[in-house]
């Protein structure tokens, strides 16, 4: 065979792939007829219930007379609403993240004095190995973040004399390190590429211990390392909000099931980035900015509600933007009368738009949250309701931050790895021999007591 480049889709390959297809596909009637699940999900789009989890629940229903009735979306961290644990940070003017790592890790919320510890530990981690970002980050730069972060989670296994250890104090050492680190692994790597595929200046700001995560991010993305109170406090709650929200979402499924065959934590979290990267998943934030800057070019006044609804309309269509016949950031596998990490993020975005001087952009944001339900109950036969989900705001709060596209899943990264730690903790701890393919929340609601009264 003559010398083809590496990435060249040849004839040879085209002919192959068109009989991977005539003999790959499996008769639809077939997943009925034997009660088989589809991914995490039975034929009505309900979760398949097959493990339990006491790290996080979603609730989407009250159940009233043996019913389930929908109600206002809820999301507890080992029990404790979101929305208390958001108002509780807010009212002392802190930064949350560290907490909910905190909480989600250890099943308790901490004192003051546990908290500084625990932020004073993880800044102590904050650091790569020597010449890692040299020989690791910079060499070969991808244009995905997400591959960047996957790359350099398996080569830290062989800076780690333990690396095969799944012992719960070696797992939890390996985890807190990796949280610590995934800022500092996002960044450097965009900046690299940067550097190397757009010719721009590169610099590295070492991360400050007496920061927060988020600080720490937007000290090390821009160059002259400065940002505002409000950002980082908005990025802070974008970290909270994506930290966790249950078992049964994809990349933390990944984690459990990855975990139960016994392999070493780098391997874990690199299946959970692979499973993260996708854009049903951690991608779609990007698909609503990408969705709002084709809608900007096609509808003159914001402010004109007929021409939003008729945009709209030819979305679901397949007549406007990527012909895939969705409103990206309108529904949720789960929630639906309404998303309450959207609900809470809404506010801050308000505040933000108006500190960017884009209350414009932010008054189409809302217009589409009130029409696309209206207009989706119209052109579709739907189940359940539709609402705006977390993903509907993020990517306009992440652009209003002045982050790159490149890095908004791996901001998700950045806050998921706490969750994926604390289940890859929690299936170690239970020693599950079953792979599973969603998990039931058996945990009680609790009381949240602000950190000023523990």
């Amino acid at each position: 065979m003559p010398f083809q480049r590496f990435s060249e889709i040849t004839p040879e390959i085209l002919q192959l792939s068109e009989r991977c297809l005539k003999n790959g596909k499996i008769d639809p009637g077939l997943y009925a007829k034997y009660d088989v699940k589809r991914g995490l999900r039975d034929l009505n789009g309900k979760g398949v219930l097959a493990g339990l989890t006491e790290i996080a629940n979603v609730q989407a229903y009250d159940v009233v007379d043996g019913e389930s009735v929908p109600c206002e979306g809820k999301l507890f961290y080992r029990g404790f609403n979101i929305a208390d644990l958001v108002k509780g940070f807010l009212k002392d003017k802190r930064f949350g993240f560290e907490e909910a790592t905190y909480l989600l890790l250890f099943g308790e919320l901490p004192d003051e004095r546990e908290l500084k510890d625990f932020q004073a530990l993880l800044a102590n981690y904050r650091t790569l190995p020597t010449a890692f970002v040299r020989d690791i980050i910079m060499k070969a730069p991808s244009p995905d973040m997400m591959n960047t972060l996957a790359r350099s989670v398996l080569t830290l296994y062989s800076y780690d004399e333990n690396a095969n250890d799944i012992s719960i104090p070696n797992v939890l050492r390996q985890c807190l390190q990796l949280i610590a680190l995934f800022p500092l692994i996002s960044v450097y790597g965009y900046q690299a590429y940067r550097h190397y595929h757009d010719g721009q200046s590169l610099f590295i700001h070492m991360p400050q211990p007496d920061l927060s995560t988020a600080e720490n991010i937007l000290y090390c993305l821009r160059a002259d390392s400065k940002y505002t109170e409000l950002e980082a406090k908005i990025l802070d709650l974008a970290l909270v909000l994506h930290a966790e929200h249950g078992g049964g979402n994809n990349s933390t499924f990944t984690t459990h099931v990855v975990t139960s065959s016994g392999t070493d934590t780098y391997s874990a979290i690199a299946a959970a980035l692979g499973s993260l990267k996708g854009p049903k998943h951690g991608g779609a934030n990007i698909k609503v900015v990408k969705m709002f800057d084709d809608m900007k070019e096609h509808i003159s006044d914001y402010g004109d509600e007929d021409a939003v609804k008729d945009y709209l309309k030819k979305l679901l269509h397949k007549e406007a933007f990527d012909n895939a016949g969705l409103i990206y950031g309108m529904g949720h596998a789960v929630y639906s009368l309404s998303d309450p990490r959207a609900n809470i993020f809404k506010a801050f975005v308000e505040s933000l738009s108006r500190e960017k001087g884009r209350e414009d952009e932010f008054r189409l944001y809302s217009m589409v949250e009130r029409l696309a339900p209206q207009v989706i109950a119209e052109e579709r036969k739907i189940y359940k309701g539709v609402s705006a989900n977390v993903d509907f705001y993020s990517g306009f709060v992440y652009s209003m931050l002045d982050l790159p596209t490149e890095l908004f899943t791996p901001i998700f990264a950045i806050a998921r790895i706490s969750g994926w730690s604390a289940h890859r903790i929690e299936e170690l701890a239970n020693a599950g021999k079953i792979i599973r393919p969603a998990y039931k929340c058996i945990q009680e609601v609790r009381e949240y007591t602000p950190l000023s009264e523990r």
